[in-house]
């Protein structure tokens, strides 16, 4: 007769030790490569509307100018003065070369002040000039 260990029927189950460390890298990794960028408009404007309009892909090429109901002039996070915009905008074209300007105006706003912002983007070699607005429904 011969004899037979006999085995506890347990199953193994997945391990779990780790698990809170690759949670925490997974976090780590999106947190370092998510950039928030988020900009306080200072001034009051809506956008007006366009039957196609085309989504710009790269995001982080873009640069905008906001232009108020009131003619005030927005360059990212200051309120600056229409003279300054050739000075700021080469500046930031020097350091991306790519940069895409983006314009925010209002759709009530005088077509003269974006006249004026096209001439001094134009002195200031910043030629990638994007019009932001809305959908037509």
């Amino acid at each position: 007769m011969k004899f037979e260990k006999k085995r506890a029927q347990t199953q193994q189950g997945i391990p779990t030790a780790s698990l809170p460390d690759i949670v925490f890298m997974l976090l780590l990794f999106f947190m370092v490569s998510t950039t928030l960028r988020e900009v306080d408009v200072l001034v009051q404007f809506t956008l007006p509307q366009a039957s196609a309009i085309e989504k710009i892909e790269n995001k982080r090429l873009v640069s905008y100018i906001w232009v108020g109901r009131d003619g005030r002039i927005q360059l990212n996070d200051n309120l600056i003065e229409l003279e300054e915009v050739q000075d700021l905008m080469y500046k930031k074209r020097v350091e991306l070369p790519n940069v895409i300007v983006s314009l925010r105006i209002d759709k009530n706003s005088d077509m003269g002040i974006v006249t004026d912002i096209q001439q001094e983007l134009r002195k200031a070699d910043a030629r990638r000039i994007n019009y932001s607005t809305l959908l037509k429904p």
